[in-house]
């Protein structure tokens, strides 16, 4: 005997992402606020004054991605049985990537799954992590293998936080907005070598050119079944140098630079790009004094870690790479021996 339960059904998980300054939000229940103290001590009254609802509560967890795992998680749920939040409750994820995913994903954990708000406060927050859905905590095997989609309820990016930024943020912020560019807008990316994010209107020109950008992906393949991958250009190598630096060297756009780079000279080796093209990108990327290399001690270790990359299968390493600019390949097929060739050009060899 079979018995079929039938869940066919449309969902609709579309929200707004709104660019500007923010606006009041009300909320007619409890909300808990995730943030981190360095984030709390510059912005967090400015979200307060915003901020109506019946309780407020705030939970405060370290700043830094060393941070980001399951007993920081247990925390977070643990802070939020304290104040009895419920299934009408709100979660606001306040501050970057870190606090985005983990917000998000104790959200989606807590009572089977609460709406939750993205505010970002660091430039790679707004442009990419908190637009898409994407929870998750890393853990001794990578990055993000833990998590779960789980849709904010809105974003808001507001501009003004990122005043406070530290240039090393700020440069890994638009390593995200150079990423968006290569692989999927050649114009935007002549527009950005023609143009300083740190002058004028341009910044906040490109960060809803990137916002636009991973909102279209996002709208044709949610859950990352095949376009969506195509976000993770530069990724595949940048988790692999964040696991061995255990999240301590490089914040994560610096990586995803170095990543970039890599990619690029692996599509060189595969005639999917130019020398040319590939010093462009790197020429752009060392404009916002961003990271263009990483010493490998081991290459076979090194390789051995992609297979615990997500899009990765038992037998074959999924790699993002560009198909010259404004173009990408999402391939299997590349040899493992032209991978190790150029992991080899960045061994450091002991004398």
């Amino acid at each position: 005997m079979t018995i079929s339960i039938n869940l066919k059904r449309i969902l609709d998980h579309s929200y707004p992402i709104h660019i500007g300054s923010l606006p009041d939000i009300n909320w007619d229940g409890k909300v808990a606020i995730l943030t981190n103290p360095k984030v709390a001590g510059l912005h967090l009254q400015t979200l307060l004054f915003r901020l109506k609802a019946k309780e407020i509560y705030i939970i405060t967890i370290p700043d830094g991605e060393q941070y980001k795992n399951m007993e920081t998680i247990e925390f977070i749920l643990d802070r939020m049985f304290d104040h009895r939040l419920n299934r009408k409750s709100l979660l606001i994820a306040f501050g970057g990537g870190v606090i985005g995913d983990m917000g998000g994903f104790a959200a989606s954990l807590f009572n089977r799954g609460i709406d939750f708000i993205q505010i970002p406060t660091t430039l790679l927050a707004q442009v990419d992590s908190s637009v898409g859905g994407k929870t998750g905590v890393n853990n001794r095997f990578g990055k993000n293998l833990i998590g779960a989609f789980h849709q904010p309820k809105s974003v808001y990016i507001d501009l003004s936080f990122l005043a406070t930024l530290p240039s090393r943020e700020f440069g890994a912020g638009v390593a995200e907005v150079i990423k968006m560019a290569v692989t999927f807008n050649r114009e935007f990316f002549e527009w950005l070598e023609n143009n300083d994010l740190r002058e004028g209107e341009n910044l906040q020109y490109a960060i809803r050119m990137a916002v636009e950008t991973k909102a279209r992906v996002v709208e044709e393949d949610e859950k990352e079944h095949g376009l969506r991958a195509a976000l993770n250009y530069g990724h595949t190598f940048a988790h692999v140098i964040e696991n061995e630096t255990k999240y301590e060297t490089y914040l994560h756009g610096e990586c995803v630079a170095i990543g970039m780079v890599m990619a690029n000279d692996l599509a060189c080796e595969a005639g999917l790009m130019s020398f040319d093209e590939a010093n462009r990108v790197k020429a752009l990327l060392s404009r916002y004094n961003l990271p263009l290399s990483y010493p490998i001690t081991n290459v076979e270790k090194f390789y051995q870690t992609f297979f615990l990359d997500k899009k990765s299968s038992d037998s074959s390493i999924t790699f993002i790479l560009p198909r010259g600019i404004g173009g990408v390949e999402i391939t299997e097929r590349i040899d493992s021996e032209a991978v190790k060739k150029i992991l080899s050009a960045y061994e450091v060899r002991s004398v």
